[in-house]
């Protein structure tokens, strides 16, 4: 097994592992994480004129931003949930333009944008998490 293919299996075990015991706050996390982990190979592929990586990527990136809206709950999230909904279809858009064009700056973009919610994101109290987490077990 060459040195490539080992570490992807690594990634692979550890994000399964990571996924089995996380709780939904936790997985929201890794969904946005993994979404700026495929753009940061994306442009790295861009630079190096690598179509095909790229593009696998940038699907990849937008495949997950399906998943994150997927996990919105209009009906209980409010104008929280439309703003992201409409943020998410934005960013996929930028993605595919970036895409399609070559264009680092909006793959840059996309990167800054989900940094930013997932800081957000990260920066939840716990207790306030925990709250949720009993509310929507009941």
């Amino acid at each position: 097994m060459s040195y490539h293919n080992a570490t992807q299996r690594y990634k692979e075990i550890d994000t399964y592992s990571g996924t089995a015991y996380a709780d939904p706050h936790q997985l929201i996390q890794m969904l946005m994480q993994g979404v700026v982990d495929k753009i940061s190979i994306a442009k790295a592929a861009m630079q190096e004129n690598n179509v095909g990586i790229k593009g696998e990527n940038v699907s990849k990136a937008v495949s997950i931003l399906d998943g994150l809206k997927a996990s919105l709950d209009a009906e209980k999230g409010g104008d929280i949930a439309t703003n992201l909904n409409d943020l998410y279809d934005y960013m996929q858009r930028a993605l595919v333009e970036a895409n399609l064009s070559n264009n680092e700056k909006k793959l840059d973009e996309v990167i800054s944008l989900m940094v930013e919610i997932k800081d957000a994101w990260g920066a939840i109290p716990v207790d306030v998490r925990e709250e949720h987490a009993k509310k929507m077990a009941s």
